[in-house]
């Protein structure tokens, strides 16, 4: 007889309101406002300006092993489904047509309302030189050689992000290929994985202090018109999100036979808990509990949804391409067409784990900015201080995704029990979460 998991977590004390994140974090923001509207010399000040600069090169500093680990481990742990040949590569098409359309998308609404432009920002001139004359000097066969690192040690002391995928990909399945003999190497890359996402929770720590300096050095400079510029930005980024969920998921829905709207009722309790923590992975479990209530089987639940976290972020992919729009018009580079398809393609490699942290989304934009040298990465100061007030969309974006994303599999696998799933989605018959959990903890 299977033992019964016990699911209830021990009662904690309530977090004061003044050392939640969220609330700090906005405070931040509001002083930052305030700091660069009313006193624009101390908020040009380069003490202030490097509040916001220290914090971007925190976060740079662990993109590259970010990005090895979960990258790796995603691909490592298929092989747990069992169902690797089949579901694996079904899976894996399927992110990867999804994540193109979210992209372009993106890119799409980016073009035809330009948020950016009027922001009037301007780095140092030389610098911007030198990124142009780099970009001009790099032909097409240099950038795909340049993929190709010379050594792997090399690429991640420098932090060159393709470079690291390149092996990241190689080394997983690599990995997947030893079976048995690799499991001790994949545990010790995953508490790596975990360790280094430990790094980063510390770091956001620093948040507050580095979204006040961005922001106030964005008023100062720029006056408070700027404002305007990033409240566009987050009405296109919350707009362009709804719309995908609405048309190209509903659309997607629509075709295995249920209503969108219905699914985003269903799994309603999850999304506010992923909306509390901006990070998609806090509840995890919960929906892979009411995954399989769906109808949808176990494995394919077991590996999609583990495997979505990694390589299925709809709304990662979307933030990526407007905001990296919204910067280069910001600060006036007009982007070729061949350069926005380079950057679809980047930000399709490098949006693989960014969920489940919060603030993981601008991680891989720097990661996606640092291969685009016409960008400088140091632009992303712009959008730092509004960057919290789209990582909930992100989240809420992305587990919507990954959830219809699994029922797609299973209708695809005919694991999928129409019956059931016609029948939970009636609103008569929702239950809690947490009595889901309760209830399936002991098979």
């Amino acid at each position: 007889m299977a033992a019964t998991i016990s699911t209830e977590a021990p009662a904690r004390a309530a977090k004061p309101w003044y050392k939640v994140l969220y609330v700090q974090v906005l405070i931040a923001i509001l002083l930052g406002v305030i700091v660069g509207w009313k006193l624009p010399e101390l908020a040009t000040n380069d003490w202030i300006k490097a509040l916001g600069d220290g914090f971007i090169k925190l976060i740079k500093m662990v993109i590259a092993p970010i990005i090895f680990c979960t990258v790796v481990s995603g691909i490592s742990h298929i092989q747990d489904a069992r169902k690797v040949g089949r579901v694996g590569i079904k899976a894996l098409v399927y992110f990867e047509v999804v994540s193109s359309f979210a992209l372009l998308l993106g890119l799409v609404m980016g073009n035809l309302i330009q948020v950016g432009h009027g922001l009037a920002a301007k780095p140092d001139a030389a610098a911007v030189a030198t990124f142009v004359k780099q970009a001009e000097a790099q032909k097409s066969v240099d950038f795909v050689l340049n993929i190709i690192p010379d050594s792997v040690v090399g690429a991640l002391a420098r932090g060159d992000i393709l470079q690291v995928l390149l092996f990241a990909i190689l080394f997983g399945f690599a990995l997947m290929a030893l079976g048995e003999r690799g499991h001790r190497l994949r545990d010790l890359i995953d508490d790596t994985s975990h360790a280094v996402f430990g790094v980063i929770g510390i770091v956001m720590k620093a948040a507050p202090i580095g979204a006040f300096g961005a922001m106030a050095y964005t008023i100062g400079k720029f006056g408070p018109a700027a404002l305007g510029n990033l409240i566009g930005l987050i009405a296109l980024f919350y707009a362009t999100a709804a719309l995908f969920v609405i048309v190209v998921l509903g659309v997607i829905a629509r075709f295995i036979g249920f209503n969108i709207f219905k699914f985003i009722a269903y799994i309603k309790d999850e999304l506010l808990i992923v909306l509390g923590t901006s990070s998609s992975e806090s509840a995890l479990p919960q929906l892979m509990a009411k995954l399989e209530r769906l109808g949808c089987s176990k494995s394919v639940v077991g590996l999609v949804v583990p495997t979505g976290y990694s390589f299925n972020l709809d709304g990662t992919n979307i933030y990526m391409t407007l905001a990296t729009l919204f910067i280069a018009q910001a600060l006036g580079v007009d982007l070729t067409f061949s350069q926005q398809l380079t950057i679809l393609v980047v930000a399709m490699l490098t949006s693989k784990g960014a969920s489940g942290v919060t603030g993981a989304g601008f991680v891989t934009l720097a990661a996606t900015l640092s291969v685009v040298p016409s960008i400088p990465v140091a632009g992303m100061a712009l959008i730092f201080g509004v960057d919290k007030f789209m990582s909930e969309c992100r989240a809420l974006t992305n587990i919507i995704g990954n959830g219809v994303a699994t029922i797609v599999i299973s209708a695809w696998e005919r694991e999928l029990d129409r019956a059931k799933l016609a029948s939970v989605l009636d609103p008569r018959t929702a239950v809690d979460a947490t009595e889901l959990l309760r209830a399936t903890g002991g098979e």
